[in-house]
Order: C-alpha cells, then sequence, then structure tokens
C-alpha cells in the first residue's frame, strides 16, 4: 500500500460477485479525481489474490458471496498481511453482520442501497483513514452494544487517564491510530497501548463499541 499524497488517487479494489454492482460502482469512481479502482473480482479467493498483488489503499467488500462469505473473506486479507482499509458493502442491514464485520477488523460498514454522492462521500472518508457506517445503521449498532453488555457494570470515563480520553475521542471521531499517532505526536505503537488499556478499563471489547460508546456519552465533544 503507498504512502498517499494529495495528488494520489486512493486505489480501490471491489469483490463482489455482481457483475452489475461492480459495473455500477466502477462507472462512479471513473468520475472522481481522488479515487481509482484498479481492480475487481467476482469471487472472494481471487479477490484476496489480487489484494495480496496489489496491496490497494481500500478493498470494498461484499459481505454474502458463494464459496466464502464477506466475514470469512475479511478474517483471510487480515491473516495474510493485507493491512489496508476494508469497507463491507452489503444489502443486510442485521445487527449480527454488523458486529460480526467490524469486531472482525472492517473499517466500514456501508449499505448498497445508499444515495451515490452520499457512497462516495464515505468512500472518500475511509480512504483518508476514517471509520464510516451507513447512518441509518448507527442507532441500531448502539442498541447492539447495549445489549451486548451483559456486565451489570457502566464503563467509567473517569477511570481513564487523561492521554486515554484524548485518544477515545479520537476514536469516536472516527480517526484510525496511525491519524490519532500523527494527530497526537506520538507512535502508532503507543496508541495502540492506549487503546488496549482504555478498552479493558471500560470493559469493552473493540475500537468499534468504544466509539459508539463514547458517541453515546458524548465524550466526543
Amino acid at each position: 500500500m503507498t504512502d498517499k499524497t494529495p495528488d494520489t488517487p486512493a486505489s480501490i479494489l471491489i469483490i463482489d460477485d455482481h457483475p452489475l454492482l461492480r459495473r455500477g460502482v466502477s462507472q462512479l469512481l471513473e468520475l472522481e479525481d481522488d479515487m481509482a479502482l484498479i481492480g475487481e473480482a467476482g469471487e472472494p479467493e481471487t479477490g484476496i489474490r489480487l489484494a495480496l498483488e496489489r496491496d490497494p489503499d481500500m478493498v470494498l467488500l461484499d459481505l454474502n458471496m458463494p464459496g466464502m462469505n464477506g466475514i470469512e473473506t475479511l478474517k483471510r486479507l487480515r491473516d495474510e498481511g493485507y493491512a489496508g482499509r476494508v469497507v463491507m458493502f452489503t444489502v443486510s442491514d442485521h445487527e449480527e453482520d454488523v458486529v460480526a464485520a467490524l469486531q472482525g477488523g472492517a473499517d466500514g460498514y456501508l449499505l448498497k442501497d445508499m444515495d451515490p454522492d452520499e457512497m462516495i462521500r464515505q468512500l472518500r472518508q475511509a480512504s483518508l483513514g476514517r471509520m464510516v457506517i451507513s447512518e441509518s445503521l448507527t442507532a441500531l449498532l448502539a442498541e447492539a452494544l447495549r445489549s451486548q453488555r451483559s456486565q451489570p457494570a457502566t464503563p467509567d470515563i473517569h477511570s481513564l487517564t487523561q492521554r486515554e480520553r484524548e485518544i477515545l475521542r479520537e476514536l469516536a471521531g472516527g480517526l484510525s491510530n496511525k491519524m490519532i499517532a500523527r494527530k497526537l505526536d506520538i507512535t502508532e505503537g503507543t496508541v495502540k497501548v492506549h487503546v488496549k488499556h482504555l478498552l479493558k478499563k471500560l470493559n469493552l471489547r473493540s475500537r468499534v463499541e468504544a466509539a459508539v460508546w463514547a458517541v453515546q456519552e458524548g465524550v466526543d465533544r
């Protein structure tokens, strides 16, 4: 994955078993100067191979595909060393699918019925390192977080250090570890350590849960 500059379009690979959908996304991206489709695959194995060969900035990944679903494909991509952005692009708005994808390491979850202009806006945000979630899924994700929390203990913001609070605030803004490190002038490794500690203190399982909780509690303001 090459370092993207303002003059370098974000490279995108799409893995989706519907040719018409791939064609539509390709035509949309052709109209944009800051994003470029560098490959497409109709089935997961080919998509994984292309992702590892071409190392795009972002993979747009379908959830429901024959043979290997999107969650399994996502896991394979991460296990085999792909470190770029992965955004799920699907028709499913089921709570369990959204949670599984985000907990599995996806950087976003977008619905295929969204407005084309909104999709481009969200992909642009994702290419800049921000987490993206279809607006209609935000409330669903927050409810999933509440219902999954079996412990009666509520996360306590006061248990965090000042630095951990700063990082939590940036997580709530959708920033990646790399972007947080750059903004706070610390190393990416230090950010990872702080994220690990704050998740443990708040009794949360993922950065996504932390971000949703922080937004609910107004920590992002």
